[in-house]
Formats: C-alpha cells, structure tokens, sequence
C-alpha cells in the first residue's frame, strides 16, 4: 500500500471542498409567512374563547339552586323544539 498516493488524493479533495459554514447568505433571501383568512378567524375565535370564563355563574346559580331543592323540571317537548330549534340555526 503506497501511503503517499492517499495523502496526495486527501490533498486535492482538500483543496476543492469548499467550508459550507463560511459562506455568507445571500442579501436578498428571506423567510415569508403567509396566514390564510380562515387561519386568522381561527386565531381570533381563539383568543375569544380564551378570554372568556369558563362559567357564567349568574346563569348557573338559579339553576344549580333550583336542582338542589329539587324544584328544576324540563319538559320533553320545550327540549326537543329547542333541540329542533339549533339543529335549523346550524344547518
């Protein structure tokens, strides 16, 4: 085995590669980002959500009260209008 042929050929790949990490970018290149519409009405929808409680207690209490004293009756068809009600709104 000829030890010096192999530093001769190290010595030109040496010379030929190029230090990746000494390059300098390029001035005019730049990251961009681009939100779609939908993306921002999510972003809003979402910090709404987010400053809102998570309980309206002046709406809970009477309810809550009311459970406990064993007085909150629901009527199955007021239910099923309003359910019939919302199923109309949303579809």
């Amino acid at each position: 085995m000829r030890i010096e042929a192999y530093t001769q050929v190290q010595q030109i790949y040496k010379t030929s590669k190029t230090d990746k990490s000494q390059r300098k970018p390029s001035a005019g290149a730049t990251d961009h980002l681009e939100i779609s519409s939908i993306g921002r009405e999510y972003q809003v929808a979402k910090q709404a959500v987010a400053a809102s409680g998570d309980i309206r207690e002046e709406i809970t209490a009477p309810l809550k009260s009311s459970i406990q004293a064993g007085t909150y009756r629901v009527e199955a068809g007021d239910f099923a209008d309003r359910l019939l009600q919302k199923m109309k709104e949303v579809g």
